[in-house]
């Protein structure tokens, strides 16, 4: 086990990072459990998941070194998010007045900026997930225009409760330095920028996802969504090797975690232990095994998932399947929607 963690996090930074993002979960789903601030909200039932949801992912997405810029890009993260929330909170009932499946039209746009706004580099990257992930939170708790407000207030909540354990953290915490971006380009279209082709494809992935769930009932098409968004990498070549581990990781993740909800009733800060533990996982393995990093974050879901009370394993269990499928029309995607081809050293000449 020691030469494992040494081998992914030697020096310790991401074991800090790991726990650094836990922290900030913690204190901004607290604080958004709080009488106080919780009063008068018209969605206060849903504030601590949404603060807690916009500082993880923050937490996650921020990549630097200084204290000073990452609590900047924090900031801007965190009102990424909660600028992600109101554009569902908005759009979704008009949507779903005319489309019973129109609220997921929203997460199409999500899942387009996450791979566009790749193009304006690591905040830009960050700040595209962060909409989607705030749409995808909005989603989940059925929040409407009413909940704008309770929107804005989980976004400083998560802001400085995203900050506070990154200064803490400090010089102990030195992210890794990014590796250098293969060059590529859009098959048969060199002048379409190929952020634009992995925002397209993601898209186009959702809608498909969406049409499929309006036909066959898709227990869950967020997940499906989720999944086809964040397989799409730079070139179809990483996308199918994104895919292979996002399936490996899953199928094994989801399985440990129904195999812990014989002590959901009896022990549930044990299930909320054990989600932590799987997070700092995470965070180790995330920039290099992606296997391993979505195989933590699956266990993470069903564990949590169980521990506020969803013990239907049929329900939790299509958090395998749905991920497989999700994976597979992202695969189709990047393959046949403006796919990427990594450009070989004599065509970068």
């Amino acid at each position: 086990m020691e030469n494992w963690l040494e081998r992914f996090d030697p020096g310790v930074h991401r074991r800090i990072k790991g726990l650094r993002l836990v922290t900030a979960f913690g204190l901004a789903a607290m604080a958004g459990r709080m009488p106080e601030v919780m009063s008068g909200l018209d969605a206060g039932r849903s504030l601590s998941l949404l603060a807690g949801g916009f500082a993880l992912w923050a937490s996650v997405s921020e990549a630097r070194s200084a204290r000073g810029e990452s609590s900047r890009d924090l900031l801007l993260l965190c009102l990424a998010a909660a600028m992600g929330a109101a554009s569902y909170a908005i759009c979704a009932p008009p949507l779903a007045a005319i489309w019973a499946f129109g609220p997921e039209l929203v997460l199409v746009s999500g899942a387009f900026c996450t791979g566009y706004l790749r193009r304006y580099g690591l905040l830009g990257t960050g700040i595209g997930s962060q909409i989607f992930i705030g749409q995808l939170l909005a989603y989940g708790s059925g929040l409407g225009p009413a909940d704008i407000w309770t929107i804005m207030v989980a976004g400083l909540i998560a802001a400085g409760s995203a900050m506070i354990p990154r200064l803490l953290s400090g010089p102990a915490e030195r992210p890794a330095p990014a590796m250098p971006a293969p060059q590529v380009r859009v098959a048969g279209l060199p002048t379409v920028r190929p952020e634009l082709a992995m925002g397209l494809q993601a898209a186009v992935a959702a809608l498909v996802i969406i049409g499929l769930t309006s036909r066959f009932s898709l227990a869950e098409p967020a997940w499906g969504i989720t999944a086809a968004t964040y397989v799409i990498a730079g070139s179809s070549a990483g996308t199918m090797d994104r895919v292979r581990r996002r399936i490996l990781g899953t199928a094994i993740g989801v399985p440990l975690g129904l195999a812990c909800l014989p002590i959901a009733h009896e022990a549930p800060l044990l299930l909320w232990l054990a989600a932590a533990g799987a997070m700092v996982v995470y965070a180790m393995a995330l920039p290099e095994r992606y296997d391993i990093a979505s195989g933590a974050f699956a266990f993470t879901l069903v564990v949590t998932l169980a521990a506020t009370g969803e013990h239907s394993v049929a329900m939790l269990f299509s958090r395998a399947w749905e991920t497989v499928l999700g994976g597979a029309i992202g695969l189709l995607a990047a393959l046949f929607v403006l796919p990427l081809k990594q450009m070989t050293p004599e065509a970068q000449s």
